[in-house]
C-alpha cells in the first residue's frame, strides 16, 4: 500500500512539473523530460522522508540535485538549456505549506495575542519560516551545483567582443 501512495505522489510531482513547463512555454520537445525529472525528484524526496525518515531540508537537496544532473544529461538530448529542464522540474517541491503557515502565524501574531500563547505560536512562526528559507536554498543549490560541476568551459577561456 505504502509504494501505491509513493508511485501516486510521485506521478503528482511529474504532472506538477510538466504543468510548470507549459505556463512557462517551454519547447514542447522538453516536456516529457520534465515531468520524469520532476517524478523522479519527488519520489526521491518521498522516499527518503517516509523510508529513511530523512529530514525534509535534506531530502530536498537529494531530489533537487538528482533533477539538476539529469536536467544536465537531458540538455544534450533535447538540445536545450539545463536550467529550462531543471527549474519547471524543481517547482513542487517548494514548500507551500510551510509557507502558509508561516503567514498564518505572522497574521495570528500581528493581532491581539495572549501572553500564554504569544511564545508557542512566535516559535511555530519562526521554525516554520526556517524551513522554508532552507528548503528554498536547498532546491537552488541542488539544481545550481550540478549545473556549474557539469560546466567544461571556465570564465577565463571566454571571449568577448569589444565595443566600437
Amino acid at each position: 500500500m505504502e509504494i501505491f501512495l509513493l508511485t501516486e505522489k510521485c506521478i503528482w510531482f511529474g504532472l506538477g512539473a510538466a504543468g510548470f513547463a507549459v505556463l512557462f512555454n517551454v519547447p514542447s520537445k522538453t516536456l516529457i523530460y520534465i515531468a520524469f525529472m520532476g517524478a523522479l525528484g519527488g519520489f526521491l524526496k518521498v522516499t527518503l522522508m517516509h523510508f529513511y525518515e530523512t529530514n525534509v531540508i535534506i531530502s530536498t537537496l537529494c531530489g533537487a540535485t538528482l533533477i539538476g544532473f539529469l536536467s544536465v544529461y537531458f540538455a544534450h538530448k533535447t538540445h536545450s538549456p539545463p536550467p529550462v529542464l531543471a527549474i519547471p522540474a524543481c517547482i513542487p517541491m517548494i514548500p507551500g505549506k510551510f509557507a502558509y503557515k508561516m503567514v498564518l502565524g505572522l497574521v495570528n501574531l500581528s493581532g491581539d495575542i495572549d501572553h500564554s500563547t504569544y511564545t508557542q505560536v512566535m516559535s511555530e512562526t519562526v521554525n516554520n519560516g526556517l524551513k522554508v528559507v532552507f528548503i528554498l536554498m536547498s532546491i537552488a543549490g541542488g539544481v545550481g551545483i550540478p549545473l556549474l560541476i557539469s560546466r567544461k568551459e571556465s570564465s577565463k577561456g571566454m571571449r568577448f567582443r569589444k565595443r566600437k
